[in-house]
């Protein structure tokens, strides 16, 4: 190996975001805080954002999209309630190790299901724009479909 080759990595290698290097001035929807850690500036990221967000006790965003964008969310703690589709009619829980999978346009919003405890994520986006749609949404379902993903590996839950 060259020198050359070994400087070149030492640049353009593995890259830390320290919790203290995230960015906050990112896109925000009203109800949540979000911070960027991996991006072009941040990290030299070509096709990927990431980035954290937080949900106070109580708290629910606006309803919103990130356009021809998807994103990934993992719950690190308290309890994600999701509601998605053109009025809100849809909803689904994850908690704790939980993985949410937001497709492109799709209208949705996070609610922190918990009175007590703030509801902490890690977002992971297909994209480097920071795409967020902020939506009115005037007639939001008021009592969602409660929704289970069913596939070949996991099955309707039995009655």
């Amino acid at each position: 190996m060259t020198s050359s080759d070994k400087s070149k990595w030492r640049l353009h290698g593995v890259r830390v975001v320290h919790a203290n290097e995230l960015d906050i001035n990112t896109p925000q929807t009203p109800g949540m805080n979000r911070a960027a850690a991996i991006t072009a500036a941040t990290a030299g990221a070509e096709k990927l954002w990431a980035g954290t967000v937080v949900i106070h006790p109580k708290a629910k965003t606006g309803a919103h999209h990130h356009g021809p964008v998807e994103s990934v969310i993992y719950v690190v703690s308290g309890k994600a309630r999701m509601k998605w589709g053109n009025r809100l009619e849809y909803t689904a829980e994850a908690g704790p190790g939980d993985f949410i999978y937001v497709p492109p346009y799709v209208p949705h919003q996070e609610i922190n299901a918990s009175d007590e405890e703030p509801l902490s994520c890690v977002l992971v986006r297909s994209g480097q724009k920071p795409v967020v749609v902020n939506l009115e949404i005037p007639a939001v379902e008021p009592n969602p479909e409660q929704v289970h993903w069913v596939d070949n590996i996991h099955p309707a839950p039995k009655a």
